[in-house]
C-alpha cells in the first residue's frame, strides 16, 4: 500500500518511518522510487547504472530520514539524492565515461522498425534524442518538469535551488531545444518547436 492509496498524509508516513516503522518507509519506497529510478536512466542513459544509483539513493534517504524536516514533500528530497548520485557516478567515470559518451552520440541512432511505432512513440524518441544533445544542466531541468512531471516548487526542491532559478533555467533550457529541434530534427511537429 503506497501513501497515496492510504489514508494518513505523506507525512504521517514519514514521521511513522522515521519512528522505526518498517511498512511505512516501505511505502514511502514503493511510492518513489520509480521517479528515482526514471531520473536517474535519464540522467546516465544506463539502466543497470540507474537502478544502483536509484537503490543507493533510497539507502541514503533511509540513513538520513532523521534529518529529514516534517511537512517538507519526500518526493523531490528523494529525488535530490537521486541527482547528486548520478552526477557523482559521472564524475566518477572520468575520461572514459566521457569518451564513450561521445562515441555513442557520434554513432546513428539504431534502426527501429517504424512501422511498429506509433507516430506519438516516434516523436517522443525524436524529443528525448534531442532533449539528450543540451548541456546536463538543461536535461536536468527538462526531465524533472516534463519527463517527470514535477511542479516548478517540486523541481525547485529536488536542485536545491529557488523557484525563480528553475523558471529561468527551464525557459534557457527550453529556447536551446527549439533551437536543436529547428536544427536537427525539423520532422517534430511545429508545436513542439513553436510552444
Amino acid at each position: 500500500m503506497t501513501p497515496e492509496e492510504a489514508g494518513p498524509p505523506e507525512a504521517e508516513w514519514v514521521r511513522r518511518a522515521q519512528a522505526g516503522d518498517a511498512a511505512a518507509w516501505e511505502a514511502l519506497i514503493t511510492a518513489h522510487r520509480p521517479a528515482a529510478c526514471r531520473l536517474a536512466y535519464l540522467l546516465l542513459g544506463d539502466a543497470a547504472e540507474a537502478d544502483d544509483a536509484a537503490q543507493e539513493a533510497c539507502l541514503r534517504a533511509y540513513r538520513a530520514l532523521d534529518r529529514f524536516e516534517l511537512g517538507r514533500p519526500f518526493r523531490p528530497w528523494l529525488l535530490r539524492i537521486t541527482v547528486n548520485l548520478a552526477r557523482n557516478r559521472q564524475r566518477s567515470l572520468g575520461r572514459y565515461w566521457a569518451a564513450l559518451q561521445r562515441r555513442l552520440r557520434a554513432e546513428p541512432a539504431p534502426v527501429v522498425d517504424a512501422h511498429t511505432l506509433t507516430a506519438q512513440q516516434l516523436e517522443a524518441q525524436a524529443v528525448w534524442r534531442a532533449v539528450q544533445r543540451l548541456a546536463e544542466t538543461d536535461q536536468q531541468i527538462i526531465y524533472l518538469r516534463y519527463f517527470l512531471e514535477l511542479s516548478e516548487a517540486e523541481a525547485a526542491a529536488a536542485l536545491d535551488v529557488p523557484a525563480g532559478t528553475v523558471k529561468s533555467r527551464l525557459h534557457r533550457a527550453l529556447g536551446r531545444l527549439r533551437i536543436v529541434i529547428t536544427r536537427d530534427f525539423p520532422d517534430l511537429q511545429p508545436e513542439l518547436v513553436d510552444g
